[in-house]
């Protein structure tokens, strides 16, 4: 995948942010906080056994239902508290700035695009010192906890100097995958963040173990 016309897509949490230490520990705070049968403190490993996107239906796997609207809000609200606390620990994933260094350098473009809330994002992005490496950092705008389908194809959309054809997207969950799908791009899914790797390889896209790793499967493609 040389040349000028290739593009990557980041996703932030679990890929580039390294904050599943964060995640678990505000999950299970929330449990914890809820005291909803079938809330029960989680290993990593059950996490990411479990873990899906739309989120809700994590939930559901949980309690065995799905939740109202109003557990819902109470669940998110929750989460979302505890994490704003947890995640301040939390730094780059490592090789995050050697990837993106070198994929900068090589000429290509890439862009960020995140669930979390783009307010929050963009602050921490520009912290890091890493902001200048993409031609765009979008987090989400809207209520949390759906997919990403939407989010990218608007993404892209607003780089059209970028081919979708062309571009590879970077991230840890298999709803990664299915929004490149959505798309017309591809997907690379990398196992250190918030599912586990016999999840993601049930998608049919590259896994990986490293971001190293996971842009040279993207220059392969």
């Amino acid at each position: 995948m040389a040349g000028s016309g290739a593009h990557l897509v980041w996703d932030w949490n679990g890929t580039l942010f390294q904050d599943m230490d964060a995640v678990l520990a505000a999950t299970n705070a929330a449990f914890a906080e809820l005291r909803m049968p079938g809330l029960r403190a989680l290993t990593i490993e059950r996490y990411r056994e479990l873990y899906r996107v739309p989120v809700p239906a994590f939930y559901e796997t949980l309690l065995g239902r799905a939740p109202t609207a109003a557990e819902w809000e109470r669940m998110d609200g929750a989460f979302q508290r505890h994490y704003a606390e947890a995640r301040l620990g939390c730094g780059l994933a490592e090789q995050a700035r050697t990837v993106l260094g070198a994929w900068h350098e090589a000429g290509h473009g890439q862009s960020l695009l995140s669930m979390y809330g783009h307010e929050e994002l963009v602050p921490l992005v520009r912290e890091f010192g890493i902001e200048s490496y993409f031609l765009r950092v979008q987090g989400r705008t809207g209520p949390s906890g759906g997919g990403k389908a939407a989010h990218l194809v608007r993404h892209l959309a607003r780089l059209p100097e970028v081919d979708p054809a062309r571009t590879v997207v970077v991230g840890d969950a298999v709803d990664d995958a299915v929004a490149a799908l959505a798309a017309g791009a591809r997907a690379v899914l990398y196992t250190g963040g918030s599912h586990s790797r016999a999840s993601l390889e049930t998608v049919g896209v590259p896994v990986v173990d490293s971001l190293q790793e996971a842009v040279e499967r993207a220059a392969e493609l």
